[in-house]
This record gives C-alpha cells, structure tokens and sequence, in this order.
C-alpha cells in the first residue's frame, strides 16, 4: 500500500477548488485535508502562526514575506482574482464620482498592503493622476473594530498611513463622513443590507475595468497557494502535485459553466455573463502558470515597490517553487 503525505490545506470554498474539497481530484501523493477558511482568517493564521501545511495567501503578504525568514514558497495558482475599479466607496451624497477626485483626500483601507489596495493605488497612479502620496490612508477593520497590519511595514516618507481608533470601523467612519472614501476588497455590510447610504464611486465600473483590461490585458491577481518552507523542502514534488491538482479543479469548473441544459448556479442569465466574458478577455479568463500571468504578476510587483513595500524589485519566476514552472516533454 503506497503512502500518502498529509497536507493539510487551509482555502476558502471556491467553484474552481471544489473538487479538491470533495475529493473528486486527489493530488498525486497526498492525503490532502481541506478547510473551508474564510480568507481573512486563513491569512491571519497562516501569516501569524504557520499553521497549515498549504494555504491561500494574500499576494502582497507573500511578497512581503520574501523579505524576511521567507517561511513561504508559492505556486502559481490563484484562486482569487478580481477587477477593483469597483471596490470604492463613497457616501451617497458625496460630489466624487471620477477616480481622479481621489486625489487629496481621506480614505480608508483595511490594512495599507492588502493586495486589492495595493492595486487600487497603483492604477490610480497610473492611469488617473492619483499619485500614492496625494492621499491621506486610515486603516481598520472594514466590519469590526480593532483589525491591524499583519505584516509590519516601514514605508517611505510622504505617505501618510494612520490607524484608526481601536474601538470603530471604517464602515462607520465612511458613513458619519469622517473619511472621503473606502478602497475596499469587501462590500460594506449596509450596502449588502440594501441601506442607500452608501455608493460606489463609479456608476458604471463594469466598464471602467472592461477598458482597463482591454487596454492592459490584465485581470488582476489577489491570492496564491503557498507551501510552508520546511515541508516543501522535505518534498519538492509537491509543488507540481498541488499545481496538477489544483488545475485540474479549475478546467472541470470551466467546461461546466457553459452548460445550459440545467441551471448549475443560481444566475439566470449565467449563459450571458459567460459568453459575454470569453468575448472580452478569451476562453482562458482565469490561468493558472507563470507565462499566461508574467506581465500581471510584473505589474504588481512594480507597484508594491513603488509603493514601499517590497525592498526591491522582485521578477515574477521569484515568486514560486521552480518545481511548479517546468514540466518534462517526451
């Protein structure tokens, strides 16, 4: 009887990881435990404490971790990704509804290098006269009070980042007006109530990231599957294994979203959305491997240095396990 490794994987309860959940897709080697984290808590853990064997993590946490014990290594799989164009929020009687209105004001984040912040600044910058330190930052927990940086930072002079009082919310400091605006990952919570009080910036982002995908090419990556260091030195062939596995898991979600003879999930016009998005950015929307994502990867990584974040400026082939890049041709 062959022996398996146990790994256990902490990740969030993605369409595109189901299988691995389930079972249906076993990496090679593995006897894998899979629990269904909500990512904030995954990334707390894991960051904090190493506590899985495998784990979905932030991008700009890992990247920033490369600068100190490097307890990581990655591969490329990302089973977050999201335009952010429309993750900023205002009050809805705010005047602001350019991007480049952003531009000397308050605004807050929920920890100054989250990976969706670090993109929004970074698009800003470039392509809507927003530079980073034209802005004024106050981080905090987006629902509940007393959220902090998890990585410590040491950032450049002229960026002002500040927390806010350990006992509110950026969420309620948005609402009360004592902050312009919310780079925000998450919805605010009123809004999901249906409380009006609250907008996005842009009346139409879906357009707004459309034409910034047309023009760059890029969907951005929020998160990678990262190995502790000590286990994947004990056995490097399970950064191919996790990456077979994991984009196995992927292409079983892609072909099933295109099928109409039964409604698999609960969006009517699911069919739509689809065609509509293989129209716009191609039949592979969502890749997996180094090449596909190169200039994604190189573009967040100029901004996190930029931003003075990363110590240096990093290539992408840095980031992952060489294991995960390469495969054997017969």
């Amino acid at each position: 009887m062959s022996v398996r490794v146990p790994i256990t994987l902490a990740c969030w309860d993605y369409d595109r990881t189901q299988a691995l959940a389930d079972g249906r897709i076993r990496p090679e080697g593995v006897d894998l435990t899979y629990l269904r984290l909500p990512v904030e808590e995954t990334f707390f853990r894991m960051a904090r404490y190493q506590e899985f064997d495998a784990a979905e993590m932030s991008l700009s946490s890992y990247v920033l971790s490369l600068f100190g014990a490097a307890p990581f290594v990655a591969i490329p799989v990302f089973p977050s990704r999201a335009f952010r164009h429309n993750g900023i929020y205002v009050r809805a009687d705010n005047a602001m509804h350019e991007l480049a209105q952003l531009r000397g004001k308050v605004v807050g984040v929920p920890e100054y290098q989250v990976t969706a912040a670090v993109w929004q600044r970074g698009i800003l910058a470039e392509f809507h006269d927003v530079p980073v330190e034209s802005v004024r930052y106050r981080t905090g927990g987006l629902h509940q009070p007393g959220r902090v940086e998890k990585i410590e930072l040491r950032l450049p002079g002229g960026v002002e980042v500040e927390p806010i009082p350990a006992d509110r919310t950026l969420t309620e400091m948005l609402l009360a007006g004592e902050i312009d605006a919310l780079y925000s990952p998450r919805t605010p919570p009123s809004m999901l109530d249906g409380d009006r009080s609250l907008r996005r910036l842009l009346a139409a982002p879906r357009l707004a990231e459309e034409a910034y995908f047309a023009e760059t090419g890029i969907f951005p990556i929020m998160h990678v599957i990262v190995l502790r260091r000590e286990i994947y030195d004990q056995h490097r062939w399970l950064a191919r294994s996790l990456f077979q596995a994991f984009t196995a898991a992927k292409h079983e979600v892609q072909a099933q979203l295109a099928e109409t003879a039964a409604t698999r999930y609960m969006l009517p016009w699911l069919y739509d959305a689809v065609e509509h998005t293989r129209r716009v950015m191609g039949a592979d929307f969502w890749p997996y491997g180094l090449r596909a994502n190169e200039k994604t990867l190189s573009t967040f990584l100029r901004y996190s240095y930029e931003q003075g974040l990363a110590e240096r400026l990093l290539t992408p082939a840095e980031l992952f396990a060489p294991e995960s890049l390469e495969t054997h041709r017969v």
